[in-house]
């Protein structure tokens, strides 16, 4: 298992897949929309953290490891990788140990010098020829890659430290007392210094050490020095290795594979026997380590690194007390895992769920990230992706749902383009303006079948526009939007058909209104009847009155 030197930063992940469809092992998984590198299969090559265009993906950061060890009171002595050269654009070794010294450092050597060392013993173990094939063990990405997914090939690796691992072994070998830190462009070398404990005391990317030099407003000088005895400076390019050997055995073939892809297909070669005696330099950056994922300026230049490098390099070795074989051999474990795989049925059953059920429908776009859809199907089963990552499959989806709705919703929809001809109509639409078929308006002005001022109105303002119309032609009444899409220079138009409840509120309102009338006339007729009762009863109450005036009047004279 790799040390967790990479890590997600959650808030920047948009959940695009670049990474996945960029690594060369699919080491990454998707949960929640997320993207979680696999430890167990990480080969630390650094390339999800080169190409995530959010910046999800960050490099554990052991700036404060540094420090601490500087506080400790030992010397701490860095182990500065040949591709700083091309880095630090025109400064030599001794600038950059002046550089380091006011940061903190006790001094700065070239890991170039145990890159000597290493190719020495590289070319101890091809003289002595008991290894068909040889492959470098300079890269700690490339010895991930065999030791997790080729680990019947391990046997093909060379034994032999890593040059980070030889100098730091030689500088504690000078100076017992001092910690030792390795500065380069890599990823991998963090985990490699974790794992072999009492070598590497910490290791730093460029950037990070840019970052301690800002901090420390520590400017580097620009001044080139030279040494003839400096060819492993060399090591960090393209066939690099090859050019510091001697190469002295006939009986063997020697070459440079870089790029994981490559390393891979070579490795699948050894595997079936096609490849025979032979050193295979393998790198797993292209370009080798100048073109490391965490080379500061993160640029693809490998032809003017390359030539940094390269006339900064001497043309002879550097002077080195050689180690003896044992003192620098290193063995490297197994890391594969058996891996759950599902059945050929589950795997028809996975290419079902994502719309596949011929050969014909497995596009192999490679969209999701996986090579086929037989590979992105494995990885469903092993809850590495998602089915929801096929690109077909969404739009498929999409474009069924929408269909759906589009078909099957009573209400009218048109879309239009920005010369307002009609690009879409649904069924619905076509019943309200009585359209026989679809085809025969598609294309059309949209004044054949309704007002275009909405349209208008929607063009200029830039807003949605509603309003409630009567289609005299169709006669129906609709309640009707149009909205402009800005990006896609698109109208929509949805027809809501209220027809029956505008006829039905007609209705009662024409009830109402007769209600009205009658009860008008009622009230009229009442109060007639009123009337008429008053004038009756006025005539009854002045007859009365005189005949009991008479009867009163009568009463008296008696």
């Amino acid at each position: 298992m790799t040390t967790q030197c990479l890590t997600l930063k959650k808030s920047n992940c948009r959940n695009c897949h670049k990474c996945i469809r960029h690594c060369p092992v699919k080491a990454i998984r998707f949960s929640g929309e997320q993207a979680h590198i696999i430890k167990e299969e990480c080969i630390l090559c650094g390339t999800c953290f080169v190409v995530c265009p959010q910046g999800a993906k960050e490099i554990v950061s052991e700036i404060e490891k540094v420090r601490v060890l500087m506080q400790s009171g030992a010397p701490v002595v860095a182990s500065l990788a040949p591709s700083f050269i091309a880095n630090y654009d025109g400064a030599g070794i001794e600038a950059m140990r002046e550089a380091l010294r006011k940061i903190g450092f006790h001094d700065v050597e070239e890991t170039a010098i145990g890159a000597t060392m290493v190719a020495n013993d590289f070319d101890r173990i091809v003289n002595e020829g008991t290894q068909s094939v040889v492959i470098s063990s300079c890269c700690h990405s490339v010895n991930l890659l065999i030791q997790t997914y080729y680990p019947d090939l391990i046997p093909c690796l060379a034994q032999t430290m890593s040059p980070m691992q030889a100098h730091c072994l030689d500088i504690k070998r000078r100076m017992p007392e001092a910690r030792t830190v390795f500065i380069g462009p890599c990823v991998a070398k963090k985990d490699e210094s974790h794992k072999y404990q009492g070598i590497v005391d910490a290791a730093l990317t460029f950037e990070e050490l840019r970052q301690m030099l800002d901090e420390a407003g520590v400017e580097i000088e620009h001044v080139m020095d030279a040494n003839e005895c400096s060819k492993a400076r060399l090591f960090p390019t393209a066939g690099g290795v090859l050019k510091t050997m001697k190469k002295n055995n006939p009986d063997y073939d020697y070459f440079a594979i870089d790029g994981v892809p490559n390393c891979i297909a070579a490795l699948n070669d050894i595997r079936e026997g096609n490849i025979e005696h032979c050193f295979i330099e393998m790198n797993a950056c292209p370009g080798a380590c100048v073109n490391g994922p965490v080379m500061e300026k993160y640029h693809y230049n490998v032809v003017k690194d390359y030539l940094a490098v390269a006339r900064y390099a001497g043309d002879k070795d550097f002077p080195v007390v050689q180690p003896d074989p044992a003192a620098i051999t290193k063995l490297y474990p197994s890391l594969a895992e058996v891996r759950n795989l599902p059945t050929e049925y589950e795997i028809r059953e996975i290419l079902k769920q994502m719309g596949k059920t011929t050969p014909e429908d497995e596009l192999n776009c490679g969209t999701c990230g996986y090579e086929s859809c037989r590979e992105k199907a494995i990885a469903v089963y092993q809850g590495k992706a998602q089915i929801e990552m096929c690109l077909p499959y969404l739009r498929d989806r999409s474009e069924n749902f929408s269909n759906i709705i589009f078909d099957n919703t009573p209400n009218g929809l048109l879309v239009l383009n920005d010369r307002f001809e009609i690009q879409m109509i649904n069924p619905a639409a076509c019943k309200m303006m009585n359209i026989r078929r679809a085809k025969d308006v598609l294309g059309e002005q949209v004044v054949t079948v309704l007002d275009p001022k909405p349209f208008f109105d929607a063009a200029r303002s830039k807003r949605g526009v509603y309003l409630t119309s009567y289609l005299a032609d169709y006669d129906r009444y609709v309640d009707q939007t149009v909205l402009y899409d800005e990006n896609y220079h698109m109208y929509f138009c949805l027809l809501q058909d209220i027809t029956e409840r505008t006829m039905e509120k007609a209705k009662r309102q024409n009830a109402r209104k007769q209600t009205v009338e009658v009860a008008d006339e009622v009230v009229e007729r009442q109060m007639r009847i009123v009337q008429e009762i008053a004038s009756l009863l006025g005539e009854t109450a002045a007859e009365t009155k005189i005949a009991l005036t008479q009867l009163k009047e009568s009463i008296e004279d008696e």
